[in-house]
């Protein structure tokens, strides 16, 4: 898929579109970005376009969050803290892929040996000039 590249917030809203559209029926999601460049934002606007009433924040110290919307969940998921495949298979990270919900994992490299088939990639870098470049990329 080609670079999607945004100059502000508001425009989020097409990259979740693109997203949706490139996915089609897949709903698990690694991000990948270096710290401060708008993953947790991104997922903001993911649960906005859906509607989510809840608050959305990052999951840094929960590590996990949860927001509902008509016809199911966004799980949002930052492992940023974990050193160990171990600690996130303790919080039950293989049953999240495994269901219908949509999921987000931010800093998922821990994973690698666990992750399914048909996960998305969504590379997000920020640009000298602040702009944010989306790339997608099935695995």
């Amino acid at each position: 898929m080609d670079n999607i590249i945004i100059s502000n917030q508001k425009d989020l809203n097409l990259v979740v579109e693109k997203l949706l559209a490139f996915a089609k029926e897949k709903r698990k999601f690694l991000l990948v970005a270096e710290m401060g460049t708008g993953k947790t934002t991104f997922v903001k606007s993911f649960c906005e376009y859906f509607q989510v009433k809840e608050k959305t924040s990052s999951p840094t110290f929960s590590l996990v969050n949860e927001y509902t919307f008509d016809n199911g969940m966004i799980r949002h998921l930052d492992l940023y803290r974990l050193k160990t495949l171990t600690e996130a298979l303790d919080i039950g990270i293989e049953d999240f892929f495994y269901d219908d919900n949509y999921l987000f994992i931010e800093w998922p490299e821990i994973l690698e040996p666990i992750l399914p088939k048909g996960v998305i990639l969504i590379k997000i870098n920020l640009e000298a000039n602040k702009d944010r470049v989306f790339s997608f990329k099935g695995i």
